[in-house]
């Protein structure tokens, strides 16, 4: 009996032999190439897995997406990385984590790549600034942008172009009822829809405490108002997060949120408490969505007003336009030791074509060309407010200490909505001395 030893699985191959027996070779076959990526469970996940066939089919290697829930993903690929785990060779992961995977060394620095496949004349520069840019303004890369996105609105268009409705709306505040321009606007609508006596709400607003919820639409409410988070190159937050604008900003969210159902307080992503069950509910006239997760309010098997369905982007504050980027973009692991079969892969996923079929699968695209083709925008009731959110994204700190300073903001936030004990202006104080605290800890002020 003859023994090869190949690889590592093992074909017997029978084998005759000069005296009219048979011979055994042991052929042990290389497994077939493959790589794994990691997401967040919801289906973009789905979405890529079924794309990933056509890479498989080109060039034989296998993708496997293991998709983590999103109240473990962050946490899951966290320890993943604290032992420098080679488990997952790619990684979906938040705009946030950028500056924790490339101070940390966990993700592979993409800049020199991007440039000699010319990425960052194929996609949309915010969505390069948001999803693969560490620092801000660095022009040095760590992600490729997979799945766009943004926070923006769904309406219900029956509510909006009833007659009566639009009569009693025009009586009232003097101009015709249409999808809002301005936040006052909005607030204008959301108060005019919210009968609570009749179970009908005007908006259904993140106030979500746990992770970001709250965060993400609080902050488009700053830069609408011309604050913001702080300065991305000083890191300075004092005047900036507690200017006189900034509690402008949080104290018209929090009179907001009043036309909302306090029992939705903790509705954001989750599949039991979705922003988007009120909608399909018919409770309310308005809700804040991330364009990603809205395909379900257009499934008629899920939604009996998919067909009342509307959509528009973040509306205008009384100083600029803004809104925060959702989506993901995807790193190479640094600890993987099949790095060349992840450039290939990223190398397919850039092309046009891949785009394209990507957009059709309901992945939302950051390539400019697929972005704003008429095609592209017709395909859905949302894509042309998706796409026009790209005009105007923001985003929060991208820096390793993101999950402490979000930890922060929400904590602070959800104090201020929920008591009357505290003003605005003394709650932005507090955080903004939070939060130059975390940055002083962190070395960031260095003379």
């Amino acid at each position: 009996m003859i023994l090869v030893a190949v690889a590592t699985a093992i074909l017997i191959i029978p084998s005759p032999t000069p005296h009219g027996g048979e011979a055994r070779v042991f052929i042990e076959q290389k497994p077939a190439p493959s790589l794994n990526i990691l997401w967040a469970e919801w289906k973009p996940a789905d979405y890529l897995q079924k794309l990933t066939r056509e890479f498989s089919k080109e060039t034989g290697i296998e993708v496997n997406i293991t998709q983590r829930s999103w109240s473990d993903w962050q946490q899951h690929f966290a320890n993943e990385m604290g032992h420098k785990s080679q488990r997952y060779d790619m990684v979906i992961g938040d705009s946030q984590w950028l500056g924790y995977g490339a101070e940390q060394g966990h993700y592979v620095n993409l800049t020199h790549w991007m440039k000699r496949h010319s990425v960052e004349e194929q996609f949309i520069s915010t969505a390069l600034k948001g999803y693969s840019e560490y620092p801000k303004g660095s022009k040095r890369y760590w992600a490729i942008p997979v799945e766009g996105d943004a926070m923006g609105f769904a309406y219900r268009k029956d509510l909006f172009n009833d007659p009566a409705e639009k009569a009693a709306f025009s009586a009232r505040y003097g101009y015709e009822l249409d999808v809002p321009k301005t936040w006052f606007q909005l607030r204008d609508i959301a108060e005019f829809f919210y009968r609570p006596a009749e179970d009908l709400w005007g908006l259904m607003a993140w106030q979500e405490p746990y992770y970001d919820g709250l965060t993400m639409a609080m902050q488009t409410l700053l830069w609408g108002w011309g604050a913001g988070l702080g300065d991305q190159e000083s890191y300075q937050v004092k005047g900036i997060l507690n200017s006189v604008e900034a509690a402008e900003a949080l104290l018209f969210y929090k009179q907001l949120v009043q036309l909302s159902n306090p029992d939705w307080r903790n509705y954001y992503l989750d599949t039991e408490a979705s922003s988007n069950k009120p909608m399909i509910e018919g409770k309310v006239a308005m809700t804040m969505v991330y364009f990603a997760i809205t395909p379900e309010l257009l499934d008629p098997a899920k939604n009996p007003y998919a067909n009342e369905m509307g959509f528009f982007s973040t509306p205008a504050g009384p100083a600029a336009r803004a809104t925060s980027l959702g989506g993901q973009g995807i790193s190479l692991i640094s600890y993987s030791k099949k790095k060349e079969y992840s450039l290939q892969f990223l190398e397919w996923f850039i092309s046009k074509k891949t785009q394209e079929k990507w957009s059709e699968l309901g992945g939302l695209s950051c390539h400019i060309e697929v972005l704003k083709s008429a095609r592209f925008l017709d395909a859905s009731p949302m894509h042309q407010a998706f796409s026009e959110s790209f005009e105007f994204v923001e985003d929060f700190w991208a820096v390793p200490e993101y999950a402490e300073l979000l930890k922060q903001s929400q904590q602070h936030w959800s104090f201020y909505l929920n008591h009357d004990s505290i003003s605005a202006k003394d709650t932005l104080d507090n955080l903004a001395q939070e939060w130059e605290q975390t940055f002083e800890q962190s070395g960031y002020y260095r003379e």
